[in-house]
């Protein structure tokens, strides 16, 4: 019989969830942030869900949300005319940079150096972080608003996605148009998979993977309703994706096949991301959550536990673990403090309080 797909909720915000993003591995774990429609974006522990702080300032939704690849930095993109960017340790607000209109997405090079912008004003900015004060760079060529931008190609190339249903590939060195793909709908969601250089474009029910690098066609997948988000396992083994119809659908990268579904969300799912371990995945919905799956269910992880025949109960947290975190200082807008005893040694472990229940 097969085992019953369990996911964790992750509670906290107050509107739709409309965009989340992982960390690389860090020596600390993997982390995940959420933006959401709330104007109030959380960092959380990746692998359990665990609420670490939310970063406070923007003054309407927020729409977009990145980390750098080793979580020290975070960026937002919001209704506010501004993407912020913010010390991922401490909470801090570090730089806002002002727009003409609202701001759908932010995305770091590899080297946190430079932040990429896009939005309702049709143009994709790249700022110098280093150089804050200096105007940032602009490349025009979307005829309506832009939701999605990447870097890709070692940080070359440029990604875009845009209400103008088309997906644009452009070169950072001269800043000029290099390829587009024109579709029939609007495109919902844009993934980038370095390993393998795949771009991965959802629009209406479809599930497109192509070529970064030239754009060129790779599969389309066909889901059974309209998907807002999809992702593909790092090791390329599967897809997950959500759409309209509350669902997450995992299909086999290779035969297409739709291997399951779940139904755990009572909204549409607006974003879904494999973490960068593959062995779980995130959405977000409209109903306000963010929940965590297994990608093979019954196996122990995080906060899963694999309970062998005899045990009582399908799970169970891990205790030990959250008793051995590294104590972190959080100064700044992660100023509430809950402490928690190392049962070995009795250090103690800051963890920022939210506002529910730990």
């Amino acid at each position: 019989m097969a085992m019953r797909q369990t996911p964790l909720t992750c509670s906290g915000h107050t509107r739709p969830v409309v965009d989340l993003a992982f960390s690389g591995i860090t020596a600390y774990g993997y982390f995940l942030i959420s933006a959401c429609k709330d104007g109030k974006p959380m960092l959380r522990q990746g692998d359990t869900g665990d609420w670490i702080g939310t970063f406070l300032g923007h003054k309407g939704a927020v729409w977009g949300a990145t980390l750098n690849a080793d979580a020290t930095k975070a960026a937002t993109a919001a209704a506010d005319f501004t993407a912020k960017v913010w010390d991922a340790v401490s909470g801090d607000e570090v730089l806002t940079l002002a727009h003409k209109h609202i701001v759908k997405t932010v995305s770091f090079t590899q080297d946190s150096a430079c932040l990429l912008t896009g939005g309702n004003d049709k143009l994709l900015r790249m700022y110098d972080l280093n150089s804050p004060e200096a105007a940032p760079q602009e490349m025009a060529g979307h005829s309506s608003a832009i939701k999605k931008a990447l870097w890709c190609n070692s940080d070359r190339q440029i990604l875009s996605a845009s209400e103008d249903k088309t997906v644009r590939l452009w070169d950072r060195s001269s800043m000029e148009e290099v390829k587009t793909l024109t579709f029939d709908t609007s495109v919902s969601s844009m993934e980038y998979v370095a390993d393998g250089e795949i771009v991965v474009i959802t629009y209406g029910k479809t599930i497109g993977f192509y070529n970064a690098l030239s754009l060129e066609l790779i599969k389309t997948v066909e889901a059974p309703a309209p998907i807002n988000s999809a992702s593909l396992h790092p090791d390329k083994d599967f897809i997950v994706a959500g759409g309209e119809d509350f669902k997450l659908y995992k299909f086999d990268y290779s035969t297409k096949e739709e291997l399951e579904s779940y139904k755990g969300h009572f909204g549409p799912v607006h974003c879904v991301r494999f973490s960068p371990d593959g062995e779980l995945y995130a959405s977000g919905s409209e109903d306000g959550t963010l929940r965590l799956w297994q990608t093979a269910v019954g196996k122990t992880y995080g906060l899963w536990k694999c309970v062998l025949p005899g045990e009582t109960g399908l799970f169970k947290k891990n205790k030990e673990k959250q008793r051995l975190m590294t104590s972190v200082e959080c100064p700044g807008n992660f100023s509430e403090y809950v402490c928690l005893f190392n049962n070995n040694n009795n250090n103690v472990c800051k963890l920022c309080r939210h506002r529910e229940n730990m």
